[in-house]
């Protein structure tokens, strides 16, 4: 039998992948009102494989649910570093994208994305069950095609995403 090339092997570690997404949801705001309809038996997200975890170091994805100020920034950059490779970030609603209802906020942040990776934003202020499901079943196929890659890019441009976190905390 052949040996299986890389490629190979990573098209099937990403198909498995897919089907077991852990998720750690760090609730800054309102966003975490609609986390629990999404999660029982209605919309059901188990049965896509996405579960809630409590620690980072064993989560997958990373689930901001509203607004960033500039001291949930250190905090969610700390538990985005502890987890392990590789790793999903998801920007639900309005807030992470451009700062939502707070977007004239000194200490509001506009854009997570300059700070952490961010592999999906669900718009909306506040998304639906239905958008947060279409949501993750889009991260598994991005996943499963390997094109969820927001941990890479944090390691080839941490020198960008450093320069900015250090720009806002200090």
């Amino acid at each position: 039998m052949d040996k299986m090339t890389e490629e190979q092997y990573r098209a099937i570690s990403n198909m498995l992948r897919k089907r077991s997404l852990w998720m750690l949801h760090y609730c800054t705001g309102c966003g975490a009102m609609e986390l629990p309809p999404t999660m029982t038996s209605r919309y059901d997200m188990e049965r896509f494989g996405i579960v809630p975890y409590v620690t980072p170091r064993q989560a997958d994805i990373l689930l901001v649910t509203g607004y960033v100020n500039t001291k949930t920034l250190r905090r969610i950059v700390t538990v985005y570093e502890q987890m392990l490779d590789p790793k999903y970030v998801i920007g639900f609603g309005s807030c992470p994208i451009n700062g939502g209802v707070y977007w004239d906020s000194y200490s509001v942040i506009k854009q997570l994305d300059k700070y952490i990776p961010v592999d999906l934003y669900i718009a909306g202020c506040m998304p639906r069950p239905e958008a947060i499901i279409t949501a993750f079943r889009h991260l598994m196929d991005l996943v499963d095609k390997g094109k969820a890659d927001g941990y890479r890019r944090y390691k080839e441009n941490l020198d960008y995403y450093k320069k900015n976190q250090r720009k806002v905390l200090g």
